[in-house]
């Protein structure tokens, strides 16, 4: 690789989530969410770990801003706990929680970085759940009612809207396998979700529009790049099916204004849609400054032949039920190596064929890379530091991806680093560490890794070396 440079308009920025950093879960009035439901109960997280304190940025919030700051960042993206700005999901706002956010927006703009809200990052209040959560229509209209507090509050000062963190998480994990809150493993409730989920998005959005129209909007997707194992009709058909789910079934409301004709028809046997209501579609396909995109790891597919032994190896978690609904006859097949400590294989020449396709097919559409990163298994070395080579490795390469897609004219604008500190990584509780800053979780002890270190380089520069 040589040496590449990125024009001083591209943002560099950070990412985190509001249950994965905050703690204080019960502080200053926040209520509880499904993740506070869903890590509270035996055996849903690994070690039985939970967000009640995770990495007390609720308390350190500026300590960490101040990281940001030396790090030369342009951008942070957070996320707001809907449950501690408006508990239980409907009704009156809580002053506590909207002030922690307007502290914390304040505090960006202080140093020169821009605010990147996600109104939603998982964290659904349980009342909301109790009522039926994302599969009921009525929780994408108190979404609505939750945007116009936040945007009103915040809004003059935040740069960027984000409505929704990977709603292909929501719906499929939390709905369909259940390995991730509420827990839930109901097929048809996944596909009503999906677009509830939708259909949120497009409420908010259009909030956004309304109340700050100089403020940018997003969406950001975790999108897949799906291939199949052969050339054969079969493999080439269960590659379309996945992409319908993964990818389409939130590109295509979003973004083209209606859902695949092939989705319907695949999942028919589990659901009709009649949840879709007219005009649904056109209110999902509010027009977005920038796409965000999420990329981890690839994934490959065949057709089941009927008779070998089945594999699930789609890298999203151990359950007896599929978050692939209406595709049980897909198999998802392990991947060479190397792999990441969460199993994932490592393919940056994937993340540029996701880009390419992105900008072919949605052209004029700008995107930004909203989350990238790896855990490994972090160890604090006799000198103090943390050498993680094996985190640059895979940040150089990605980051490299991202230049090979903008030298094919496809319009990436920035990158977002996962993450900025190490945190609760959800089922995996705290075994897993993706920032590239280290937190002792006994003393709260922030320390740089060598990747942070990197990183800064990287920004401060623009130049990506080989």
């Amino acid at each position: 690789m040589t040496a590449r440079n990125f024009p001083e308009s591209f943002v560099w920025g950070s990412a985190t989530a509001a249950y994965q950093i905050e703690g204080a879960a019960t502080e200053d009035g926040r209520g509880r969410s499904i993740w506070d439901t869903y890590s509270h109960t035996p055996g849903r997280t690994l070690n039985g770990d939970t967000g009640d304190v995770a990495a007390d940025h609720y308390h350190r919030w500026s300590q960490d801003l101040d990281h940001l700051a030396e790090l030369g960042l342009g951008a942070y993206r957070f996320s707001i706990s809907w449950p501690r700005v408006q508990p239980g999901g409907s009704g009156r706002f809580n002053p506590a929680g909207l002030d922690f956010y307007a502290r914390l927006v304040d505090g960006l703009l202080e140093r020169g970085i821009r605010p990147v809200a996600t109104m939603y990052h998982w964290d659904l209040p349980q009342e909301l759940e109790d009522a039926g959560g994302w599969p009921v229509r009525d929780t994408a209209r108190r979404f609505e009612e939750y945007a116009a507090g936040i945007v009103g509050a915040l809004g003059d000062r935040v740069h960027t809207w984000t409505t929704l963190n990977e709603p292909w998480c929501s719906a499929y994990l939390g709905y369909g396998s259940g390995v991730h809150a509420p827990g839930r493993t109901e097929p048809a409730a996944a596909l009503a979700a999906v677009h509830h989920l939708n259909l949120a998005h497009g409420l908010a959005g259009r909030v956004v529009r309304e109340l700050t129209p100089s403020a940018e909007l997003s969406v950001t997707l975790n999108l897949h790049v799906v291939r199949g194992a052969s050339d054969s009709a079969a493999d080439a058909d269960a590659v379309r099916r996945i992409d319908a789910l993964a990818n389409r079934a939130f590109l295509g409301p979003m973004l083209d204004g209606a859902y695949p004709a092939d989705l319907l028809a695949d999942t028919a046997a589990v659901t009709d849609w009649s949840f879709v209501r007219s005009g649904d579609e056109k209110t999902i396909a509010v027009p977005l400054d920038v796409l965000g995109v999420n990329y981890y790891s690839s994934t490959l597919v065949r057709a089941w032949d009927g008779h070998s032994a089945r594999s699930a190896a789609d890298g999203h978690g151990a359950s007896a039920h599929s978050p692939w609904v209406g595709a049980g006859d897909v198999d998802f097949l392990p991947q060479p190596g190397p792999y990441t400590a969460m199993g994932w294989n490592i393919d940056p020449p994937a993340f540029t064929e996701l880009l390419v396709r992105l900008g072919h097919d949605h052209p004029g559409q700008p995107l930004m890379i909203t989350e990238n990163g790896a855990a490994f298994d972090d160890v604090v070395s006799a000198d103090g530091r943390i050498h993680d080579d094996r985190r640059i490795d895979y940040l150089r390469r990605h980051v490299g991806a991202v230049a090979d897609a903008r030298a094919q004219g496809v319009d990436v604008r920035g990158y977002f680093v996962w993450s900025l500190l190490d945190n609760f990584e959800w089922g995996y509780g705290y075994d897993r560490r993706f920032g590239i800053i280290h937190v002792d979780y006994d003393t709260q002890e922030r320390r740089w890794k060598d990747s942070a270190h990197w990183y800064r380089r990287l920004v401060a520069t623009g130049q990506l070396d080989g």
